[in-house]
């Protein structure tokens, strides 16, 4: 299992540790994703697909808010996943952020799961 850690200086508000597990990538956004922070997560998200991962587990259990363009990065990375016959997972979303998603319609496109562990049983 590989960890590494994404982040820039003075962009303190989201930090993106990234966990291998075989064919599966788990990303875990922990803190603020919004327009400011928004690449932090996108860049290792990127490359994860770049790579071949056919599974990318977002575990949202530590991320605290997340506005639209979080959103977009999130479903332009599904889009992305899909296309080279992958699929994107979400785990652990806390209530403010299940909020936004319930509120676009966009957990209606996400494999969602309760918890980090529930979707890497999957």
């Amino acid at each position: 299992m590989d960890r590494e850690t994404v982040d820039t200086a003075g962009r303190d508000r989201l930090h993106v540790s990234v966990t291998r597990h075989g064919a599966t990538a788990v990303v875990a956004p922990a803190g603020e994703l919004d327009h400011h922070t928004a690449d932090l997560l996108r860049e290792p998200l990127d490359a994860l697909v770049e790579e071949g991962f056919g599974s990318l587990v977002v575990d949202c259990a530590h991320l605290e808010f997340c506005d639209s363009t979080g959103l977009n990065v999130l479903l332009g990375t599904r889009l992305k996943a899909e296309a080279a016959g992958g699929a994107v997972h979400l785990a652990g979303m806390r209530p403010a952020v299940a909020k936004v998603f319930a509120i676009t319609g966009a957990e209606a496109v996400f494999i969602v799961h309760d918890s980090l562990d529930d979707a890497l049983r999957e």
